[in-house]
């Protein structure tokens, strides 16, 4: 693509430095430049993409899109946000894919992951070949692809919607996030239809109080062509009534003759939203049956690990307030003894919501033990006192060992909840990540259990 189309897309305050080249890729990390590619110079919080621009100019970088000109031979397009720019270049450097390909998007705090795979399951009944963009899982025609950020940069998300269609999707679901809302990697994305889940405590390390969270999910709805809102959740009952059109359903609404293979009573309202959003798309009740029906698992959403003992045992991503609540509540009616919940809190997030997990599980499990999740740079120990507080809480720092003690205190009929890290496969821990995986762990420990002495 000759770089002049760009900039008709992009109207930079400037244009400095040479002729105009052709451009054959995008890229914005220096430490991967494509030859012939338009190099974004993002600023970041801890590092700016200007610093690196010679380096990418020296692997191949054609041009540059900048915020202030630099000393370097290549043109150069100036805008006042090189962040707010890399959409546009990349929706029209990949042709504007989502006029092409229906994109149903599911956004909220809570369940976004299982409502996609539930829409995904729905639309693969009905011959649409669904791309699939997730935390768990990407999917790009047959073929699994490697997981980074929840929601691509934008540049690699409209590059992964270009590569569906180019594979064979005829649709795409995937989860919208609202530090992608706010950092604009979702712009110039098209949505057949958007639905929203609900809206709890978290992120607001991030965006610092709940009506700036909520905003970053509100301004989403003006790129959707529908919207599908659980009105049962009082965001939700906000939203729609901003948006008069919008298809709205809550839990009381039931599946009638549906039989989710999916346990856990919230998973009728993950149901609900993807239902919703298949009817929207215009998807027929039967494929809509058949696809909710079809879904055994979502890895690491209330998910059974089962290696015959007389409990059962549950690995759950749950790691906010209203997350822990709804498992719980979920948890206690799987079983007739008692509820024992391995939990933690992340590092370097949210702090306000550590005490409100504690007493959540503090009032609804029967056993809790306060374990290690994700420490990062923090003190794991610090965090743990912090989710405790005043409350008469057992601590174990070592997740593995939390688990086994777990265990080793089920009785038969108890129910073990092993939250907050749900499908993640490693322990992030003073700038590494270290393999873990819940489920790996509570099998070893499991089979440990019945090993003969």
């Amino acid at each position: 693509m000759q770089l002049e189309r760009l900039i008709a897309a992009l109207a930079p305050t400037d244009v400095v430095g040479g002729d105009a080249p052709e451009i054959r890729e995008l890229a914005y990390d220096a430490r991967e430049v494509p030859r012939d590619a338009l190099f974004f110079c993002i600023p970041g919080a801890k590092a700016d993409g200007h610093d690196f621009a010679a380096s990418a100019v020296e692997q191949g970088a054609v041009a540059l899109v900048v915020e202030r000109p630099l000393d370097l031979p290549v043109p150069q397009l100036v805008v006042p946000s090189v962040r707010a720019a890399m959409p546009l270049a990349a929706v029209e450097f990949f042709g504007d894919p989502t006029a092409e390909l229906p994109v149903a998007a599911v956004t909220g705090t809570n369940g976004k992951t299982t409502t996609a795979y539930l829409l995904a399951s729905i639309l693969a009944v009905a011959g649409e070949k669904p791309g699939l963009l997730t935390n768990v899982e990407r999917r790009v025609g047959g073929a699994l692809r490697e997981v980074g950020l929840n929601t691509p940069e934008s540049t690699d998300l409209q590059r992964l919607f270009r590569e569906m269609l180019d594979a064979g999707n005829r649709a795409c679901v995937m989860e919208a996030t609202s530090m992608a809302s706010s950092k604009g990697r979702l712009e110039g994305t098209r949505f057949a239809v958007l639905v929203f889940t609900n809206l709890t405590q978290d992120h607001l390390d991030f965006h610092e109080t709940m009506e700036e969270y909520f905003e970053s999910k509100r301004r989403l709805f003006a790129q959707a062509a529908r919207a599908v809102i659980n009105v049962g959740d009082e965001y939700g009952a906000r939203l729609a009534a901003e948006l008069p059109d919008a298809i709205t359903f809550r839990p009381e609404d039931g599946l009638g003759e549906v039989r989710l293979k999916l346990q856990g009573h919230f998973n009728v309202e993950n149901a609900l939203a993807a239902a919703a959003a298949a009817r929207a798309l215009g998807v027929d009740d039967e494929s809509i049956r058949k696809g909710l029906e079809d879904l055994e698992r979502v890895p690491g959403r209330f998910e059974r690990v089962d290696e015959g003992q007389p409990f059962t045992v549950l690995v759950d991503y749950a790691h906010t307030p209203g997350a822990l609540e709804t498992v719980l509540r979920s948890a206690r009616e799987l079983g007739r003894g008692r509820v024992i919940c391995v939990f933690g809190a992340g590092g370097d997030r949210d702090r306000a919501k550590r005490p409100l997990m504690g007493r959540v599980v503090s009032e609804l499990a029967d056993v809790a033990l306060v374990t290690s999740d994700n420490p990062r740079s923090e003190d794991p120990a610090a965090i743990a006192f912090e989710v405790a507080g005043e409350l008469d809480l057992d601590i174990e720092l070592d997740r593995r060992r939390a688990i086994e003690r777990a265990f080793e205190s089920a009785r038969e009929n108890d129910v073990v909840l092993i939250a907050g890290k749900g499908h993640e496969q490693g322990q992030e821990i003073a700038g590494r990540r270290l393999p873990f995986d819940d489920r790996e762990v509570a099998r070893d420990a499991l089979r440990a259990l019945r090993a003969p002495v």
